[in-house]
C-alpha cells in the first residue's frame, strides 16, 4: 500500500451537537473490515476489469507527458441509442498542466459555467489507461472529489503528499483492484471566508455554485473527456466539508451520480448567508435530505473511531435514512478528524466505488 503523508489537520466538526442518527431499514450498516481496507476485490459484473487487463497500462508515456487529453473531437454528438461511449462533444477546454504526479499530470482549467453563471477552477487528473492507444475507444467512469475546509483556489486531492489518490489509483488499477477513474476535482468556494461558505448550494443572492457543480462540471467533464452514457459510472468522494457536498450533491442528483463517499462529515448545511432563507438552507441541508431523501443512490459513510463525538454524528445521520437510499457504514480504528487520517480510507473507498461504478466500457 502506498504510504500516506503526514499533513495538516482539516476542519474540525462542529463543537455543538448534530441533529443525526445511525442505520436503518434500506441501509446497510457495514462493518467493513481490514480485508477491505486491503483493496482484496475487484468490482464483478463489470467489464473493468478487461479494461485493466492487458498489465503495463499504468506505464503508458501520454499520461506522464503533461499533454492533457487525447485531441478532442468537435462537433461530437451524444451516444448513440444502444451505445455505451460518450465520445466528448467540445470544445475542448484550455487545460494547463497544474502538477506532476507519480501517476501523471494534473491539469487545470478555469471553468466558466454558463447555466451557473460561475467562474471558478477545475483540476483534471486523467488514469494512465486514457491515453493508451488500447483504450481509444473506451469510456471510462468520472469521480468528483471535494475538498476538506474551505476549498477556495485549492483542492487537497490534487495533492499528492497529502490525498495521494491518484497514485493509489494507478497502482490499485494496474493489479485490477480498483477502476482507472477520470478525477475531477473543483473548489467548492470563491473566498476564504468559512462562514459565508457556499455550501455546495444556491444561496439566494449569493453565486450559483450548486448548479456550477451538479450541471456545469459534468458538462465540462462530457465536453472534454470519453466517459459512458447513464449514471452508473459517475461517483462522487469528498472529505469534512466535501463529505458533505458529496452526500447531499448525490441525493439531490441521483439522475446524474449512482454512488458517493462521505469521509468525516458533519451533514449540515450551516453558512451565514442562508439568513433569511431558513426553507432553501433545510432543503440544502444533508442532515434534513437524508430523512426526505427517495433517491436510488448509495452513500458510503466513515466516522474516525477516535472521536466518539464524529462517530454519533454520522450514526445518527444514518438513522435517518430510508429505502431506496442505502448507506454503508465505515469507522476508522482510532481515525481522527485529519487529512493524514482521510488518506488512510483511500484505498478502501476506491474499492468501494469499483464494486458499485461501473468501470470503462467500448462499444466494440
Amino acid at each position: 500500500m502506498i504510504p500516506i503523508g503526514a499533513s495538516p489537520t482539516v476542519r474540525q466538526p462542529q463543537s455543538q451537537p448534530t441533529r443525526i442518527r445511525a442505520v436503518l431499514a434500506g441501509v446497510t450498516a457495514l462493518a467493513l473490515s481490514a480485508a477491505l481496507a486491503a483493496c482484496s476485490g475487484g468490482s464483478s459484473g463489470t467489464p473493468a476489469a478487461d479494461a485493466k487487463a492487458g498489465g503495463g497500462a499504468a506505464a503508458s508515456a501520454p499520461a506522464g507527458s503533461g499533454a492533457p487529453a487525447a485531441p478532442v473531437p468537435t462537433g461530437g454528438s451524444a451516444a448513440p441509442a444502444g451505445a455505451k461511449v460518450v465520445m466528448p462533444t467540445g470544445p475542448a477546454a484550455n487545460l494547463k498542466k497544474a502538477r506532476d504526479t507519480k501517476a501523471g499530470p494534473i491539469m487545470m482549467t478555469t471553468l466558466a459555467g454558463p447555466k451557473s453563471g460561475v467562474s471558478a477552477d477545475v483540476w483534471v487528473w486523467l488514469p494512465p489507461q486514457y491515453n493508451d492507444p488500447k483504450y481509444a475507444h473506451y469510456g471510462f467512469p468520472v469521480l468528483t472529489l471535494y475538498a476538506g475546509g474551505q476549498s477556495n483556489g485549492y483542492n487537497t486531492w490534487t495533492d499528492e503528499h497529502q490525498l495521494p489518490i491518484q497514485d493509489i489509483d494507478a497502482q490499485l488499477a494496474q493489479q485490477q483492484k480498483a477502476h482507472p477513474f477520470i478525477m475531477i476535482m473543483p473548489v467548492q468556494n470563491l473566498t476564504g471566508d468559512e462562514h459565508h461558505s457556499f455550501d455546495c448550494s444556491d444561496i439566494p443572492g449569493q453565486p450559483k455554485m450548486g448548479t456550477w457543480m451538479s450541471q456545469d462540471v459534468p458538462d465540462f467533464v462530457r465536453a472534454n473527456f470519453r466517459t459512458l452514457k447513464g449514471r452508473d459510472s459517475w461517483g462522487l468522494m469528498g472529505a469534512s466539508s466535501g463529505a458533505d457536498c458529496s452526500a447531499k450533491l448525490a441525493m439531490q442528483h441521483p439522475d446524474l451520480f449512482k454512488a458517493a463517499v462521505a469521509i468525516d462529515g458533519d451533514f449540515v448545511a450551516d453558512s451565514w448567508s442562508w439568513k433569511g432563507h431558513e426553507a432553501e438552507q433545510a432543503a440544502n441541508s444533508p442532515d434534513k435530505l437524508i430523512a426526505s431523501s427517495k433517491a436510488d443512490v448509495r452513500i458510503l459513510a466513515t466516522a474516525g473511531g477516535g472521536s466518539a463525538y464524529e462517530v454519533g454524528v454520522v450514526k445518527r445521520w444514518m438513522a435517518k435514512a430510508a429505502a431506496p437510499t442505502t448507506v454503508e457504514y465505515y469507522e476508522e480504528p482510532g481515525g481522527e478528524h485529519s487529512t493524514v487520517d482521510f488518506g488512510k480510507l483511500i484505498p478502501m473507498s476506491l474499492d468501494w466505488l469499483t464494486k458499485n461504478l461501473t468501470g470503462p466500457q467500448s462499444d466494440s
